[in-house]
């Protein structure tokens, strides 16, 4: 793709949407780590230990750092956890770590002043450093809102007089599931909503000429947390500031869906250059977070170093025969501030239109003789009813190239086969061709049900994409093989609109991983089974980066993962996982669960396991599960339903944002959630295998 050609409008929210171009944003020192400019993205993590436990909360941090945290985030609830920040530094300068530790604030401004005066840096949550969160909604005019801001300002000027003093930074983090009422009645529960909550804190930093900030935009929803940060950028520009953006999606929850979730929020805005500092937020150990967070940038360091390398091979003056085109992104077209699917015909009721996106997976090179192959697509073959049953997530195409299977596929589920096998096949029920684009143009058999036609982005400009025959059978699978394929995907998708052509798209990517090289060639068992879940880890922070940036923008209608050496079970996994990361098709119960904290009233991996453990088979339902307070009702932002830590073995559970069951016994409150969720009749039994 001739990205050079493109030029994106001014004012919008990164540097180009063509290629990789890091969003350069002010310099911030933070101990001798700084963040911003030309420095690394960096990496963070928080502790989960009690703040007064200063043993475990130094061991705990010097186990953060050794796993790559190059900040470590430790909460303050109170004055007295404030001031212990100073004993927790003093024993890890004394065992050589000089790591630059940051306090965790909310509610409490006079612990904020405390810590201040003694760690790096300090986070404030501008909905609930001033504010009490009570769930009203509020008429302001214009003076009383203004009002409002003055009785802030003044609440928020004596801390940033200490960070002034004592060289402290501050990041303003806004979370969605705790805006203010005041902003809320303003501006609703919105990523406007989330910019406006930050900037409102920004504007006063400026005014008392304090300019060491950074910023975060969180969200457990990763469509959310992608538009805000967006918005964050532009709103910035507009007003000539450029700070440090601090990426995360809050509330991940653990496992697999933690990390997908994670890269597809934190994944698609490093795609666009932004972010200076990444905190991957699981519910898991904090040092098992670090790895993840670096696996994650590791991809776009080595993007700004081959892009560094090209542009010092390119010839001075070397003439690239451009023809410049700019795109309109303005709302009429496409929308970066919202969320829009792209419009497309219905291909015969199998893919387009108001349908959910399909899943693709490749099984030509599996063994087409034994039907349970398809158990890892999520048909469970039972050879004693000789019959299949589909899972929870079942694939809705199987690529099965030049292959025949030896046995009777499902009836539901459809066969991709390259058109020269296809032709040949005297039964084609379920069964539809892969052309090549010359293929296709040429004067060949169609199905007149389905034809899938392979393309690359830049065969959009080609003589043969526009002599392509177009009718309601026809659907695109865009393939790629460029360094920064999202955006050279996108640039088709962005073309396609402009245009006028509303065929489905599948949307192809492929993967080879490499581990190190072992003297002892394949390896033991145990050096194999740490390279499978490395590659199954990376997989799931790529291909969610990839994808779920094009599908948080509404683009695709089908995905397809290749990954040839990967189980199927892992690409299936995936790929319904990207896609529930990014709400485009819900296939299971989906947990918004904090990393927990030193607030934390229970064991968060535990209970996390254990409501999961009987209830992960109510597909669509959204469970929060919080530690305490700070992260409850509102952090659960639009789950279903919470569990919520209260206080020393209890529990408050909520229908929504309303506290239905208070103060319960921890022994009881599952028990107490599940009748919950009967009562509302959104209860079904687990099927029993």
């Amino acid at each position: 793709m001739n990205t050079d050609a493109v030029k994106v409008l001014p004012g919008r929210y990164c540097n180009s949407l063509t290629e990789y171009s890091r969003f350069v944003t002010r310099e911030v020192n933070i101990g001798d780590v700084p963040m911003g400019g030309n420095n690394p993205i960096r990496i963070q993590s928080m502790t989960t230990t009690d703040t007064m436990d200063t043993i475990g909360t130094v061991e705990q941090s010097i186990r953060m750092v050794d796993a790559g945290c190059e900040y470590v985030r430790i909460t303050a609830p109170s004055i007295k956890e404030a001031q212990n920040l100073a004993e927790i530094k003093k024993q890890l300068r004394a065992r050589g770590y000089t790591v630059p530790l940051v306090a965790d604030i909310h509610f409490t401004p006079n612990a904020a002043e405390v810590a201040a005066r003694i760690v790096e840096k300090v986070r404030v949550n501008p909905g609930n450093y001033a504010d009490k969160k009570k769930f009203d909604q509020i008429d302001y005019t214009d003076l009383e809102y203004q009002g409002e801001l003055e009785r802030i300002f003044q609440k928020f000027t004596p801390l940033v007089k200490v960070c002034k003093e004592y060289g402290t930074a501050m990041r303003i983090g806004t979370n969605h599931g705790s805006l203010s009422d005041r902003i809320m009645s303003r501006y609703g529960d919105t990523p406007q909503g989330m910019v406006e909550s930050a900037m409102e804190f920004m504007r006063m930093c400026e005014q008392l000429n304090f300019y060491n900030l950074v910023i975060s935009m969180k969200s457990s929803n990763p469509q959310v947390m992608v538009q805000a940060y967006r918005l964050l950028v532009e709103t910035m520009v507009a007003e000539g500031m450029n700070y440090p953006l601090h990426l995360g999606v809050t509330e991940a929850g653990d496992g697999e869906d933690g990390r997908i979730k994670s890269a597809v929020g934190i994944g698609t805005l490093l795609e666009d250059g932004l972010g200076d500092t990444v905190r991957v937020s699981l519910t898991e150990e904090p040092e098992a977070e670090a790895p993840v967070a670096i696996e994650l940038v590791r991809r776009y360091t080595l993007r700004e170093k081959a892009k560094g390398e090209r542009q010092k091979a390119e010839a001075p003056g070397e003439n690239k025969n451009l023809s410049p085109l700019t795109f309109d992104l303005s709302p009429s077209k496409h929308n970066p501030y919202e969320y829009k699917k792209r419009e497309t015909y219905e291909a015969n009721a199998f893919i387009g239109g108001h349908l959910v996106p399909r899943v693709v997976v490749d099984l030509s090179k599996k063994n087409l003789k034994d039907p349970a192959v398809l158990n890892e697509a999520g048909y469970l073959y039972s050879p004693l009813l000789d019959k299949y049953n589909m899972a929870e997530q079942s694939v809705d195409f199987v690529y099965l190239a030049d292959e025949l299977p030896s046995f009777t596929l499902p009836g539901n589920l459809k066969q991709l086969y390259n058109y020269n096998v296809w032709q040949k096949l005297a039964d084609k029920t379920n069964c539809h061709p892969v052309f090549t684009l010359q293929e296709y143009i040429s004067d060949v058999d169609r199905s007149s049900k389905l034809n899938l036609v392979r393309l690359k982005p830049t065969d959009i400009d080609s003589d043969a994409f526009g002599s392509i025959q177009l009718d309601n059978s026809l659907v695109l699978v865009l393939e790629t093989d460029a360094l920064h394929g999202m955006a050279e995907q996108r640039f088709f998708f962005f073309k396609m609109e402009e245009l006028g052509l509303d065929v489905p798209v599948i949307v192809k990517r492929s993967y080879l991983f490499e581990v190190e090289s072992r003297e002892s060639g394949v390896g033991s068992q145990e050096e194999q089974t740490q390279d499978l879940e490395l590659k199954t880890q990376n997989l799931q922070l790529y291909a969610s980066a990839d994808l779920g940036a094009l599908l948080v923008d509404g683009f695709g209608d089908g995905i397809w993962i290749d990954a040839p050496e990967l189980p199927t079970n892992v690409i299936t996994s995936t790929a319904f996982g990207i896609l529930q990361a990014t709400r485009s098709r819900i296939s299971k119960t989906e947990y918004i669960s904090c990393p927990s904290c030193g607030r934390t009233l229970f064991d968060l991996m535990v209970t996390t396991q254990m409501i999961r453990s009987r209830t992960s088979h109510l597909k669509g339902l959204k469970i929060g599960i919080m530690g305490c307070i700070v992260n409850g009702p509102g952090e659960m932002a639009d789950a279903d339903y919470g569990y919520v830590g209260s206080g020393t073995d209890k529990i408050t559970l909520y229908r929504g944002k309303e506290a239905v069951k208070k103060n319960i016994s921890s022994a009881n409150a599952l028990d107490e959630l599940i009748n919950i969720i009967k009562g509302d009749g959104n209860w079904i039994d687990a099927v029993q295998e």
